[in-house]
């Protein structure tokens, strides 16, 4: 057995967090940016979502292989990699804003959130410790939402500002203006990222990422270890729980807009994408109090009571009036804060060995964030949007079923457990 190298080291946990919010700002925009994808490239709803499916599939290709990266190459440079490559995916989506353009920069953007996601997790795990796992990562998750809560804004206030520009005012702008068609004030977005992901390269190359010293349990392994894990079927359900969080997450995020546009008559680049970010910005707050209920309660408690939370507001926010979906929507994204940290979590501390092997299995269950958007829209040229997003209930009865047959080996550090571990010491 190896000597892990590292233990609680914060400035690895605070690069990490900072990775999780430029994730997020990369990956949860196609909401709010759908409806204009949609009308500014003449997209049927089944291939529009075949731009998130471009973007999370991406997950499902890469998540394994970057696993054998980070061990054969150390994590520094594969973080540096993954900016690389996600900045020639912004970049060109930026220069080439064309349908199958598209694609192809959104599946670059997507390889380098899935090496990002499988460097950073068991990263995470080591240097803020195994018992504090859920909670740093829901704290992650919290920094995770601050971006998705903001990028739309961002998206907003460029939008807004490049209307109909004639010239003067905020220099910034003024260069966005030059760079963008007049018709597709949301380009500027895409050169927004391309500056931000050469500025993480930049940060990530220059920052000082000791090895993390992965025990054996934590090492990745060949691809013999993968075919192990499979067998085992606490790792198949866990990869479900992780495809069914995701795509629940984006299912909503990138069809809300559109939803609203189409049921309630809402402007989507004002009060949908305005809705979208309050889904996120409730995400955060959703986070700030999953970081006091896991000091509290067994996390297993909190993803039930998430659970039935969120199959109650999705109800109401496909059948309700227009306000109780404006309300409902955003509720969503508060019961849905604690669910990948803890399914995150519960799936790793039901294992003995092998973290980082299943860390990255679970990430390649990302992919669900590709198959139910273009799944929901596939069923929406069918039947109708709202028809096809009732496809998120079932998603949702899977993760509230985690809640009840999840036995992890190691359960979350509670106010509970810190007495009781002070009182044998004593």
């Amino acid at each position: 057995m190896e000597t892990r190298r590292v233990k609680t080291n914060y400035g690895i946990v605070g690069l990490v967090f900072l990775i999780f919010f430029v994730i997020s700002l990369l990956t949860n925009i196609l909401g709010p940016l759908l409806p204009d994808l949609i009308a500014g490239f003449r997209l049927s709803l089944g291939l529009a979502g075949f731009l998130p499916f471009s973007l999370f599939f991406a997950y499902g290709v890469m998540s394994i292989p970057s696993g054998m990266l980070v061990e054969r190459c150390g994590e520094r440079a594969v973080i540096v990699a993954a900016f690389l490559v996600a900045l020639a995916g912004s970049g060109a989506f930026a220069l080439v804003p064309r349908f199958p353009a598209g694609l192809a920069s959104l599946f670059l953007i997507g390889i380098g959130m899935a090496m990002l996601q499988v460097a950073i997790n068991p990263l995470l795990r080591a240097a803020g410790g195994e018992r504090h796992f859920a909670f740093n990562s829901v704290t992650a998750q919290l920094i995770f939402g601050l971006a998705s809560f903001a990028s739309p804004r961002v998206y907003v206030y460029l939008v807004n500002n490049l209307n109909g520009y004639a010239g003067g005012g905020n220099p910034m702008i003024a260069f966005l203006a030059r760079m963008v068609p007049p018709e597709m004030p949301w380009v500027s977005l895409y050169w927004l990222f391309t500056v931000v992901t050469l500025t993480m390269a930049l940060v990530s190359l220059a920052a000082r990422i000791p090895s993390v010293g992965f025990t054996e349990q934590e090492r990745v392994g060949a691809w013999a270890t993968y075919a192990i894990l499979l067998k085992d079927r606490r790792v198949r359900l866990y990869f479900l729980g992780i495809f069914c969080y995701v795509g629940t997450e984006q299912g909503l995020a990138n069809w809300i807009s559109k939803f609203l546009q189409t049921y309630h008559g809402l402007d989507p680049r004002s009060i949908g994408a305005l809705v979208v970010s309050a889904f996120w910005g409730l995400m955060t707050a959703g986070c700030l109090a999953g970081l006091v209920l896991l000091k509290v309660f067994d996390s297993r408690a909190v993803l039930v009571g998430a659970a039935v939370s969120a199959l109650a507001a999705l109800s109401l926010a496909l059948f309700g009036t227009a306000s109780q979906s404006l309300l409902a929507f955003p509720l969503m994204g508060l019961c849905a804060s604690v669910m990948w940290s803890i399914i995150f979590s519960l799936a790793l501390n039901s294992m003995e060995r092998h973290h980082g092997n299943f860390s990255g299995i679970l990430c390649t269950a990302v992919i669900g964030g590709a198959v139910v958007p273009v799944v929901i829209g596939w069923l929406g040229d069918l039947f109708g949007l709202r028809q096809g997003m009732t496809l998120l209930y079932i998603p949702l009865a899977y993760i509230l079923s985690i809640g009840f047959w999840a036995r992890p080996l190691v359960s979350n550090a509670t106010i509970r457990w810190k007495t009781a571990e002070k009182r044998a010491t004593n």
